[in-house]
């Protein structure tokens, strides 16, 4: 840490107006917006790198975690109308799928040899499937792998679950707890800010109908993740406006295990039109969600989404956590144009963390570490 400091301070000039926000993460203070908003437009990118591992080196030292995992995706048709969206399909359109019960079941009997600690299922808000359905869903994969992590059902998904089957959130959170769900992805969080929701995801959960459904899930004892889509057509205070929510909201339950900012993929969509942010603002926005969600535990990259190239120089900027071995089992984000066929072995991932100069380890779901990697 003290030769950090001493880095920065030879960057930095005794009238610098970065210094005060130097000390701060220095004293592990919280950063309020304005701040937040400086560093944002003005600060140079090897600054928020230092200051970034500043904060990741007293939460997490040098370790990079991952885990094995596959997703499970069971539909693309949805009822929802995001513009940002290159999955969704409606009935009988080219390219729309849906696997039920058994096909999950056979997917799950394919791992059952591996060794795989989570799968996670994410999809589409299907018209026509309610609670009881997903409840056995879960249930079959009890039933196949009971040593299996089941992080399944964004936010959106669970709103959209609990209002076909007339129930409230805790009553849905309940029943699918009982069948054996034991976390919440953090899709569908997007943007916060509710005029910015209104232009990309119009009849989406709301803003508080996410925040509402994790404090719900938080109160039940379940762990959950949480996101924020960016390179869209927010702005810097919409970015910072949707971490203070998270913070607040960690503050009062503790309930998130890991923030992933997750970038607008551009292709196949209402929005090819708008340019795809650079590197330089990926790595950017990755250090000052660090330095600024000071009491979430963790920052993942999603490798899929941005590649593994720039995956690895985001362990420069912050991140402790790169998702997991996937084993080609998403096609969500490659059908915007992120990563093909995504898929990494045990192997790649530890190279890419200690490449990076960390160490490497991998975790279950929960982030309680199995094996470290010297």
């Amino acid at each position: 840490m003290q030769r950090i400091k001493e880095l920065i301070y030879e960057k930095l000039s005794n009238d610098s107006k970065f210094l005060p926000i130097v000390e701060k993460v220095f004293g592990g203070e919280r950063l309020v917006r304005e701040e937040g908003m400086l560093l944002y437009q003005e600060a140079e990118l090897p600054l928020l790198g230092l200051l970034a591992e500043v904060v990741r080196r007293r939460i997490n030292g040098t370790q990079v975690t991952f885990n094995r995992n596959f997703h499970f995706e069971p539909t693309n048709i949805c009822m929802k109308n995001c513009a940002f969206c290159s999955y969704k399909r409606r009935f009988n359109e080219e390219g729309a799928w849906e696997e039920g019960i058994e096909e999950l079941r056979e997917t799950i009997k394919k791992y059952k040899d591996k060794k795989v600690t989570e799968v996670h299922i994410t999809g589409g808000v299907h018209p026509d499937r309610g609670l009881d359905y997903y409840c056995d869903m879960v249930r079959v994969i009890k039933e196949e792998m009971p040593e299996l992590h089941v992080k399944a059902f964004s936010a959106v998904e669970i709103e959209a679950i609990c209002k076909i089957s007339k129930v409230d959130f805790k009553t849905g959170l309940m029943a699918l707890k009982e069948a054996g769900l034991g976390s919440i992805p953090g899709g569908g969080a997007e943007i916060f800010d509710e005029e910015v929701r209104k232009q990309i995801s119009p009849d989406k959960a709301t803003s508080e109908e996410w925040l509402d459904i994790h404090e719900t899930a938080h109160g039940l004892g379940m762990k959950t993740n949480a996101t924020m889509l960016y390179g869209l057509i927010e702005d810097y205070s919409h970015r910072l406006d949707h971490m203070e929510r998270l913070r607040s909201l960690q503050d009062k339950t503790d309930g998130f295990n890991t923030f992933i900012p997750l970038k607008f993929r551009r292709y196949n969509n209402a929005f090819s039109h708008v340019e795809e942010s650079t590197t330089t603002e990926d790595l950017r926005n990755y250090a000052i969600s660090r330095i600024y969600v000071d009491n979430i535990p963790h920052l993942k990259a999603y490798w899929p989404m941005i590649g593994k190239e720039v995956a690895q120089l985001s362990l420069s900027y912050g991140v402790d956590d790169l998702d997991g071995t996937i084993d080609d089992s998403t096609k969500i984000y490659s059908m915007a144009g992120a990563v093909q066929n995504p898929s990494s072995t045990t192997q790649e991932l530890v190279g890419m963390i200690h490449d990076a100069g960390k160490t490497a380890a991998e975790r279950d779901t929960l982030y309680n570490i199995i094996e470290r990697f010297e």
